[in-house]
């Protein structure tokens, strides 16, 4: 299964794929979609959406993963990461892609084994399973790679109890 993680937002949209086979995942091309504080918003969102409908096209995911929305301090942040979010779940369905939403703490305990994990945690985790020489950078490319295993390994499990 080839599962195209994502940490959402407007100004850097994380991105990476991980190929799950029975219990081993690889890590396949990664990286991160930035756009310019200097756009409009609708010129931000229109560049995300074309960049990721392009990744879609290219690497043919057969799911996208994608971090769920969570508490904000601040309320312009969390409006910018909802329309990011927004953007990557349209370019999905119109690609006929199917999605999957995790929380934080899915995220943390899928990969750490542990729900408060902090973000240095989660990556050095992630740089672990997936056997990379160093984490990812910037944090969004690591993030959007440990919401990919979330995927993998929560996709094996519903399957196990079935």
């Amino acid at each position: 299964m080839v599962i195209l993680g994502v940490d959402p937002g407007t100004a850097r949209l994380g991105w990476g794929i991980v190929n799950s086979q029975k219990a081993n995942q690889t890590v396949g091309p990664y990286g991160c979609l930035e756009t310019k504080s200097s756009q409009s918003d609708s010129a931000r969102l229109k560049q995300l959406f074309n960049q990721f409908t392009q990744l879609l096209k290219k690497f043919k995911p057969d799911v996208v993963a994608i971090e769920d929305i969570f508490f904000f301090k601040n309320q312009k942040t969390v409006i910018q990461v909802s329309q990011a979010r927004g953007v990557v779940l349209l370019a999905a369905q119109l690609q006929n892609i199917s999605t999957s939403s995790y929380a934080p703490l899915q995220v943390k305990l899928a990969v750490t084994g542990y729900g408060r994990a902090d973000k240095r945690q989660v990556q050095q985790m992630t740089k672990s399973i997936l056997k990379l020489s160093s984490i990812p950078k910037p944090d969004d490319t690591a993030d959007a790679l440990a919401v990919a295993l979330t995927h993998a390994f929560s996709y094996k499990m519903k399957h196990k109890v079935k």
